[in-house]
């Protein structure tokens, strides 16, 4: 586990309060996990978010439509039907979708996600694409874009 004192140099606290007032509300977080396996209707979406109401589901879409984390293709015209999927930005969701959904199976003392060879608990953590080498946050060279 890092050290929390010092992630928190590297924390851009602006860019967390942006991030939350995009997908902050109590739905869209579960819309998001409920596309991440691919297109899905509306219907469909109901179905993996059971608890939301239709119109607030409809409002939700489109606010993420909007905010171009969530895309929407037409496939009937009457009645006007769509087809929801993630753009890229919406993908780009996925660590800290898997980060939170970790971090609550601890918490409420589910089985958090593990090695299927080994067993072990899975790690989230940064990690440099160039370099090939997990970051070190503590490590004053270490930086967050």
């Amino acid at each position: 586990m890092q050290d929390a004192s010092n992630i928190t140099e590297h924390v851009d606290r602006l860019a967390i309060a942006a991030a939350c007032a995009l997908i902050g509300d109590r739905w869209s977080l579960p819309i998001v996990a409920a596309l991440l396996e691919g297109p899905r209707r509306f219907g469909e979406i109901q179905e993996r978010v059971p608890a939301i109401a239709p119109n607030i589901l409809s409002a939700r879409l489109r606010s993420l439509e909007q905010d171009g984390l969530v895309l929407a293709q037409r496939y009937s015209r009457r009645p006007p039907r769509f087809e929801y999927a993630l753009s890229s930005d919406g993908e780009a969701l996925v660590p800290a979708l898997g980060a939170l959904a970790a971090w609550a199976s601890r918490r409420s003392g589910v089985e958090p996600p593990t090695h299927a060879l080994c067993g072990t608990e899975l790690e989230l953590q940064w990690w440099c694409p160039t370099c090939q080498e997990p970051a070190v946050l503590h490590d004053e060279a270490a930086t967050l874009a």
